[in-house]
């Protein structure tokens, strides 16, 4: 059988490693940190490698909310979207995951764009 994303990932521990390389990358940055200015941040981890694990093809449900209705009032423009899936490559690329496989990694990412995105740039 093959090896699923998840697993060619690390899997949860590894995933989570990224998950927290990535956040730090994204509140360094001033273009999309704000963001999360009153997000619990220990929470918003945990539902980011969740996330991730899940549309990876990892033995993970999704439990968050829709993500038209959980973005809908954040104004998130193109630019920003562009500038969060340079971090998670980033943060991916940090933990040697091949160009294959973080490609994939944003394919999905980027499947969920036209929910996510409510602004123009």
């Amino acid at each position: 059988m093959a090896e699923t994303l998840y697993e060619r990932l690390g899997g949860e521990d590894a995933i989570t490693a990224v998950v927290d390389e990535f956040y730090g990358r994204v509140m360094a940055d001033d273009q999309v940190a704000g963001y999360f200015d009153d997000v619990d941040m220990q929470k918003q981890r945990a539902h980011q490698a969740q996330f991730i694990s899940s549309v990876t093809g990892g033995p993970v449900e999704y439990s968050g909310g829709e993500m038209e209705t959980v973005h809908a009032d954040m104004g998130i423009t193109p630019a920003d979207f562009r500038a969060i899936a340079t971090h998670l490559d980033d943060a991916l690329a940090e933990f040697d995951v091949g160009e294959d496989d973080r490609e994939a990694v944003l394919e999905e990412i980027a499947s969920y764009q036209d929910a996510i995105v409510t602004a123009a740039d």
